[in-house]
């Protein structure tokens, strides 16, 4: 017969050997958990906002961790290069050069239980990373930020003028009358702005009939609808329709934009992008009245071009499934439009785009502008993918600029412009080993 102390005594090991078990058992599980490491570079919220998503998948799937490690997007542009070239670096990142990096990236197809679900959903944006030689189909990248370019109206500078804003498939020249117009009798010092990019310029050109391309894919930049809409452009600049200061106050490539001037309601029509939505939204408030319209036409097309930001996984991790989960996972479509609808962002998925994407907590005209983004991703011409998608377009993109300005200024001709953008694009492509495709 033990005594109530022995009986106690029992009892305190037997927990003590449990507790000690118990640990075990969970260090043991730590241990033997696959760590994945996501660099993510954000605009708004995005890194935050897939924290949250991923906190779910972490709950289905216990033997798989996720650190975000939230870097400042020159580090995404910068060292991350740097660290894929030597092999090392994150599992995935958040990432906008697809080109550049795709030779870096793990392709998920083979590690996927539905690719048909990708190609369906996401297959334009996925040929953004299909650049790994003929006949690469592999899925790289889950585009979490769709971005198109495309134009924001001052419509209250309209009602004041008593000028209809142009419908339907309004041309550049009736937009750049009416915007006139609009600017003279509401004394608005400018009618309208190009952001000062290459990728602005491209979907107006691309409109205009501009090819970019051979039919053997190899770049040749300058032809008779390209030429035709620089030389618009820059009348526009020398003639005051366009404000001037957005492409000749600055040097080389350098990007500027004209957001402020629209904000401050001293600009009536503004070619810009998506991007701008939520801080139009923040910024402008109930100033005055915008919209985003479509983007207008020229003599072949009525379109922007297609950007954003994608979610990629790299061939040197260690845990290549456990990767493609992470990635399938994110692609799902509940999980996407959760993270579409809190970042305020345009779906690249296209069913999502068909449906329609609840913005939680966004104003009505917030709404109204990522419905009209979201309608005229899905008009988007096959040339605007193929040019964004194209591993030399920075090259493009840096030329047009450069030397437009150059014409824009007087300090060339338009035709020597053009002649230039022509050789800086030959010279550059062939220095980088590969012109096509």
């Amino acid at each position: 017969m033990t005594t109530i102390w022995e009986d106690y005594m029992v009892t305190k090991t037997l927990l003590a050997g449990c507790t000690a078990l118990g640990a075990l058992a969970l260090s043991t599980s730590l241990a033997s958990a696959v760590e994945l490491r996501f660099q993510c570079y954000q605009d708004g919220t995005e890194c935050q906002t897939w924290r949250e998503e991923i906190q779910k998948f972490e709950k289905q799937n216990p033997d798989i961790k996720v650190t975000v490690d939230e870097v400042p997007y020159k580090a995404i542009l910068e060292s991350l290069p740097v660290q894929l070239a030597g092999g090392d670096g994150p599992d995935l990142a958040r990432v906008s050069d697809l080109g550049g990096l795709a030779k870096y990236m793990l392709d998920i197809r083979p590690l996927i239980p539905d690719a048909d679900y990708w190609e369906k959903n996401y297959g334009a944006e996925l040929k953004w990373t299909q650049v790994n030689g003929k006949g690469d189909n592999g899925i790289y990248n889950l585009p979490d930020q769709l971005t198109i370019t495309g134009p924001f109206v001052n419509k209250t500078l309209f009602d004041q003028a008593g000028v209809k804003m142009p419908e339907g498939k309004a041309t550049w020249d009736d937009w750049a009358k009416a915007s006139v117009e609009v600017a003279k009798k509401t004394q608005t010092p400018y009618p309208m702005a190009i952001d000062r990019s290459g990728h602005r310029f491209a979907g107006p050109a691309i409109s205009y009939g501009a090819k970019y391309f051979d039919k053997d894919g190899n770049p040749i930049t300058v032809d008779e609808s390209f030429t035709n809409f620089a030389k618009q452009f820059v009348e526009w600049n020398k003639n005051g329709t366009m404000d001037k200061d957005v492409w000749a106050g600055s040097g080389g490539a350098t990007y500027q934009d004209a957001s402020q001037q629209f904000v401050n309601a001293s600009l009536v029509f503004y070619m810009s992008g998506s991007w701008q939505v939520a801080r139009f939204g923040k910024e402008i408030g109930d100033a005055f009245d915008w919209e985003v319209v479509q983007p207008p036409c020229g003599p072949a097309a009525c379109t922007g071009i297609p950007g954003g930001a994608s979610i990629v996984g790299f061939k040197h991790t260690k845990h290549p499934k456990e990767v493609a989960k992470l990635l399938d996972f994110m692609a799902q479509e509940d999980v996407y439009a959760d993270f579409i609808g809190k970042t305020k962002a345009i779906p690249a998925n296209k069913t999502l785009q068909e449906k329609g994407v609840d913005y939680p907590g966004a104003t009505e005209n917030v709404k109204k502008a990522l419905a009209a983004f979201t309608k005229a991703a899905k008009n988007l011409t096959p040339l605007a993918f193929e040019f964004q998608g194209y591993k030399n377009n920075r090259v493009i993109m840096n030329a047009t600029v450069t030397r437009l300005t150059q014409a824009i200024v007087g300090e060339s001709t338009l035709d020597e412009a053009l002649k230039r953008i022509d050789s800086d694009v030959k010279e550059a492509v062939k220095a980088a080993g590969d012109a096509k495709k």
